[in-house]
């Protein structure tokens, strides 16, 4: 028998999301996925703005960016006249306070890879053809049996972690109900293909009674995406099926759907799990909650949750109270709840036939998810401004004590939590909470122009920092490892900030480990 802190079951993007946040803070873990290779599909294409400032903070946001576009132009035709002609969504140009606006397009296979390749640097790797067989856990943990290569390995873990998608071994073995529903009669075809006759420059949409065929190019490869209503006839070869779909579709003859790399049926399917806890084994990703693809909610929402899970199984393990852990459930399952919401709204525009059925607005980019009321979430003003605790925390830019031009997000870069003192009169506060805290939390003053700066200052010169905030007055915001406001107190102390410290880690010490981000 083997011991580890955490096992981890499925390396799609929730469960390598969640691998990588505790590489970085030094969890000792298993990744383990049954599957013999690593999935080779398009599938979640579309990475909202939120989870671009997730894979910023994880140190991958150059090459995503690299792999991918803004998506592109679409037009749908009647013959060869264009009847429409447009984009899911409007690129727009970066705020002070939202430095990643729009939807950024990566194949599935693409996203996973470079999690994979940021996982191998921080010194870990997935482990295929791994299947957990069943599992007991007791008060100090879970022991799982795995099936490797026909035999079976006993591993202890002290927590184990479901990210094992819709189809669950982990939710299934825990006995959590799914409800939802599966809507047999809405039905697509997607599928990865090489195809001829056409150019990258566009996508196509062929209207056909009341469906359609449609021809879009897969970002940052020479593939395209087909998505038709799958064969009547369960027997046809797919590549014929859609060769000669496209071709009735779209009346072309020089058309060609050369080759098909991969491809999968969508059902109509929306679910959310009972809980996402039980003891000491969780849920992430799609074994919690399934989501149509419209909006693009599903692979993100799983992506929040690792991340939401990783910084918290860190501070439990090293020791941090109940209450920490106790949260993930929840957060994440109100915002699963939201973004099912978002999905199926879309989709009934969908079935409906509306004219604006592709467009995508801010209520797709995770932006303005929320933990407001939440057990971490402390706002102690009497008039709370727009960003109150639980939010997430804007973003501005602002100029560092030796005079370079840097950002918020680059002080909240890494595992630790951030307070920012907003007013040159709590710099005081930020020296005494740097001395008591160390490293686990870094302490900044926000000054205006002309206020008295020190070392640990950082000066809001064009007032981004505090319009972002939607502060006037001095306040202290203590911001989590994972970018969401977890105290605001105006104009605060530092017994504020401790007190609220000491609720979720323990009494403050350098020395004490609980209180690692």
């Amino acid at each position: 028998m083997t011991d580890v802190e955490v096992l981890i079951v499925g390396s799609g993007p929730t469960g390598l999301t969640l691998a990588c946040t505790l590489a970085e803070r030094g969890v000792g873990f298993r990744i383990v996925d049954r599957a013999e290779a690593f999935f080779g599909g398009s599938r979640a294409d579309g990475i909202q703005p939120r989870t671009m400032e997730v894979f910023a903070d994880l140190g991958i946001l150059e090459p995503i960016l690299a792999a991918g576009d803004l998506g592109i132009q679409m037009r749908a035709y009647q013959g060869d006249k264009v009847v429409w002609e447009g984009r899911m969504s409007d690129p727009v140009e970066p705020t002070p306070s939202v430095p990643h606006p729009n939807i950024w397009f990566v194949p599935q296979f693409r996203t996973e890879e470079i999690l994979r390749e940021r996982l191998a640097g921080l010194g870990a790797r997935v482990e295929l053809s791994t299947q957990l067989v069943d599992f007991t856990q007791d008060d100090d943990g879970v022991t799982a049996t795995l099936a490797v290569g026909g035999r079976t390995e006993q591993v202890r873990a002290r927590y184990l972690v479901g990210a094992d998608g819709g189809r669950s071994t982990v939710r299934k073995r825990l006995g959590i109900a799914f409800p939802g529903e599966t809507d047999e009669s809405t039905t697509m075809m997607f599928a990865d293909a090489r195809v001829d006759g056409v150019t990258h420059d566009h996508g196509r949409i062929w209207q056909v009674g009341d469906s359609g065929v449609s021809v879009m190019p897969l970002a940052g490869t020479e593939l395209f995406v087909v998505v038709a209503r799958p064969p009547e006839k369960p027997d046809e070869p797919v590549l014929d099926y859609l060769r000669r779909t496209v071709i009735e579709a779209s009346g072309r003859q020089d058309i060609l759907v050369r080759e098909v790399t991969w491809h999968t049926t969508w059902r109509s399917n929306t679910r959310l799990a009972e809980r996402f806890r039980d003891g000491r084994v969780l849920l992430a990703g799609d074994a919690g909650h399934v989501h149509p693809p419209t909006g693009g909610q599903g692979m993100n929402t799983g992506i929040q949750d690792g991340y939401n899970l990783g910084w918290k199984l860190a501070a439990t393990l090293a020791g941090a109270p109940a209450v920490l852990l106790d949260s993930y459930e929840p957060e994440r399952m109100a915002a699963a709840r939201t973004a099912l919401d978002v999905a199926t709204h879309l989709l009934e525009k969908h079935r409906r036939g509306d004219a604006d059925a592709h467009v995508r607005g801010p209520e797709v980019h995770g932006l303005t998810l929320n933990y407001r009321g939440g057990p971490l979430s402390r706002d102690e003003r009497a008039d709370p401004g727009t960003v109150r605790a639980g939010d997430r925390a804007p973003d501005a830019p602002v100029t560092g004590a030796d005079g370079r031009a840097i950002r918020l997000f680059d002080l909240f870069h890494g595992p630790h939590w951030t307070l920012l003192a907003f007013g040159a009169a709590h710099a005081p506060t930020v020296a005494s909470l740097g001395d008591r805290f160390g490293p686990v939390l870094r302490a900044h003053t926000v000054v205006r122009q002309g206020e008295p700066a020190d070392q640990d200052a950082v000066v809001d010169s064009d007032g981004h920092a505090r319009a972002g905030y939607d502060l006037t007055g001095d306040a202290l915001v203590l911001i989590r490892p994972d970018g969401y406001v977890g105290l605001v107190a105006s104009p605060g102390s530092i017994e504020r900030v401790t007190e609220y410290w000491a609720a979720l880690h323990g009494a403050p010490s350098r020395e004490t480990p609980a209180v690692t981000g």
